[in-house]
């Protein structure tokens, strides 16, 4: 049986499962160290030095799982994480991942020598979408072979441009191609994890490989879900809100997109229509 005919066989399995079960899944549920899940992400193009070590002096105080910057942060970050249990963790091939698989490997081996501890690599959406999916399980397999046991290798699926049939195909490649985890979003596309997505990114990968919800994913309640739908790694630049509880303040910019009092659409504001 070639990749080919494993992968049919397994997408048929899991959307047949998904649809009996309604799109249930069983997940971690209870009090959870929600610290432990919490990969504190910094991936903004203005991001300075000083706003990347107040992340890390965050995700020590806290004792989050790791600190995820962009390339050129990952060596200051190793430094600034040393000594923690908080991982120095780096993106690849981001937020496009249209790079090559020689570009995504060389990438992935120069910050891993610069001291990253995981790596989360965007695959080929291109690939995906034409439904390459030998390029696919090239492009990750080289970033899984250049990190050589080094470093954990998350794989972007970014789920809200694939249907669940393409993520399901992906979920089965990376866990092929010897990947760590499967993660939902880059959150520089379209939309965010869902609880959805990752009832489907579990019940594909099963319970020993990792599940990472991120975008979106801004305050307790929404982490809480994200967990029970069996997500086992959270990516959020909300961290400290999610664990202690508070609330950041943002200024409404009177965009005028909410739809009703209360409710704006980009989650972090209290809206009073008045103002209006």
């Amino acid at each position: 049986m070639d990749i080919n005919d494993i992968i049919k066989t397994i997408t048929e399995q899991v959307i047949a499962e998904i649809n009996k079960n309604g799109g249930t899944t069983t997940g971690e549920s209870g009090k959870a160290n929600y610290a432990r899940y919490i990969d504190h992400t910094l991936l903004k193009p203005d991001a300075t030095e000083a706003k990347i070590k107040k992340v890390c002096d965050e995700a020590k105080q806290y004792n989050f799982a790791s600190v995820c910057v962009n390339p050129s942060y990952i060596e200051f970050v190793a430094k600034e994480l040393k000594g923690s249990p908080v991982n120095p963790c780096v993106v690849v091939g981001f937020p496009l991942g249209a790079t090559t698989p020689a570009v995504k490997a060389f990438e992935t081996n120069e910050v891993i020598e610069k001291g990253a501890k995981e790596v989360d690599m965007v695959l080929n959406i291109g690939a995906a979408k034409s439904g390459n999916w030998s390029l696919v399980e090239e492009d990750i397999k080289a970033v899984v072979h250049a990190s050589r046991g080094r470093a954990l290798v998350k794989v972007i699926l970014e789920t809200c441009l694939l249907t669940d049939e393409e993520k399901v195909k992906a979920c089965t490649i990376s866990k092929l191609a010897g990947a760590d985890f499967v993660k939902t979003s880059t959150g520089f596309s379209t939309g965010g994890a869902t609880v959805e997505d990752v009832k489907l990114m579990r019940a594909t990968v099963g319970e020993k490989m990792g599940v990472k919800a991120s975008g979106a994913v801004r305050d307790y309640e929404t982490a809480k879900k994200m967990i029970e739908a069996g997500a086992t790694r959270l990516g959020t630049s909300s961290g400290v809100e999610i664990v202690s509880g508070k609330t950041e303040k943002h200024e409404c910019v009177n965009c005028g997109k909410c739809t009703s009092a209360g409710a704006c659409p980009t989650g972090n504001v209290t809206v009073n229509k008045s103002v209006y």
